[in-house]
């Protein structure tokens, strides 16, 4: 028994240099500024921030690369409650975080948002504080914040859509549509370059039977339609927002000079619509780009891109695409369509009712993808089905069917190479 207890002495007392340390390192050094953070960023960036809409969250991860454990007697932000900014310490979404704790080798999460007062200001402004470590280190907040004309219902409307003020339309501050809204019955909205109209999940723009759209931008300046949210990857996510959206016998619509994107479908057109498209950017659409239920449209140089699907033609109509691009390398989903869909019929419940395709030409246009063949073709008989893919148009499957030899689709780069078959059609840069 006595050599075993001095045995189990001299095993405690080996491992006593070993135990005490450990027992010290569970101790938190409080503020020591020796004890240094380092961070994922230096600066907490937002690209646009539209006044009174909160924004994406940013993540920031603070890391203790010490041997020391670090307990921050607080956390803030050097603006206070006046700040534009809010944050989450790991959980504590208090103004002032606490004694956060932050273990050798360990980490936290910091999470912040911002939302911006308006101001009188037209042109985008910098917002600015930090967040400010009780060790004495700080980490910048930055955001561009921009005034908007808002567009929601009053809670005195009866409509499930707002009323858009053509006479009195703002073209020196950017749009924002909160939810669906309309350019009634015999109202025309028009815009001109450098108007930006930005829209929530699910708004859209209804331009309404006998009422009209003019947006005539210029390649320097376009109308641009987009998602609220463009920061990050939100600046190419489809799906964002819903349409234009032409309802029945709306006609003498224009766009030209307009970029069109991240939405569901970019232009729907009603039975009767009437619409001309030009030197237009239709992208990152989940659904059509372009659809065409029995109406008419004329697209002259457009760039159609990253959509689900390119163009689709319902219930007949009229259509006439001159020097367009229909590239279509969608790989978000998988794709079970061509790219381009010309029926002389559409489904309505269970029924398919048939209406005349009077006319579908393409000329110079240039029609690829990774499908096989990129065109689709549904005819019901007794219908008209007037369509034309060789008029100089390289489409693929088709009678001219050869690589247009893009420069890198991979980059959203549709130039052609120098050698490409298919100079001197398609969309002009």
């Amino acid at each position: 028994m006595n050599i075993r207890r001095v045995f189990l002495w001299f095993v405690a007392a080996a491992l006593l240099p070993w135990v005490l340390p450990s027992c010290e390192r569970e101790g938190f050094v409080t503020d020591d500024a020796s004890v240094g953070l380092t961070f994922s960023s230096d600066t907490v960036a937002f690209d646009t921030v539209f006044t009174t809409v909160g924004t994406a969250t940013r993540m920031l991860t603070v890391y203790n690369t010490s041997s020391d454990n670090l307990r921050l007697s607080t956390v803030t932000l050097m603006g206070g409650r006046a700040s534009r900014f809010r944050m989450n310490v790991d959980g504590d979404t208090s103004m002032v975080a606490r004694d956060v704790e932050i273990g050798a080798g360990d980490s936290i999460f910091i999470f912040v948002q911002a939302n911006i007062n308006p101001s009188d200001a037209t042109t985008p402004f910098l917002v600015e504080d930090a967040i400010v470590f009780g060790n004495g280190q700080r980490v910048a907040l930055t955001a561009w914040g921009r005034n908007a004309v808002y567009h929601r219902r009053l809670p005195t409307d009866t409509t499930w859509y707002a009323v858009v003020d053509c006479e009195h339309w703002d073209h020196e501050r950017p749009h924002v549509f909160v939810e669906p809204a309309a350019v009634l019955d015999g109202h025309t909205l028009t815009l001109r370059d450098g108007d930006e109209l930005y829209f929530c999940d699910d708004a859209m723009l209804i331009v309404d039977s006998n009422a009209r759209l003019r947006a005539q931008g210029t390649r320097e300046a376009p109308v641009i339609f987009s998602s609220l949210r463009s920061d990050g990857w939100y600046s190419f996510l489809p799906g964002q927002w819903q349409t234009l959206w032409f309802y029945n016998y709306s006609t003498g619509n224009v766009i030209d000079n307009a970029v069109i994107e991240n939405g569901t479908g970019g232009l729907r057109c009603y039975p009767g619509a009437q619409l001309t498209v030009s030197n237009t950017v239709i992208r990152n659409m989940s659904d059509c780009a372009i659809i065409g239920q029995g109406a008419t449209i004329a697209g002259r140089n457009l760039l159609v891109y990253d959509c689900l699907t390119g163009l689709t033609v319902l219930g007949g109509g009229s259509y006439d695409f001159r020097r367009c691009t229909f590239a279509n390398y969608w790989n978000y989903t998988a794709r079970k369509v061509e790219s381009i869909v010309l029926a002389n019929n559409t489904i309505v419940g269970d029924d398919v009712i048939g209406g005349d395709l009077l006319k579908a030409d393409f000329r110079d246009c240039i029609v690829w993808g990774t499908y096989r063949k990129e065109v689709l073709l549904s005819e019901l008989e007794g219908y008209a089905m007037n369509y034309n893919l060789d008029l100089h148009s390289l489409v693929k499957g088709g009678t001219w069917s050869e690589d247009p030899l893009f420069a890198d689709p991979s980059e959203d780069d549709y130039t052609l190479q120098v050698d490409s078959p298919a100079a001197g059609i398609g969309y002009e840069f």
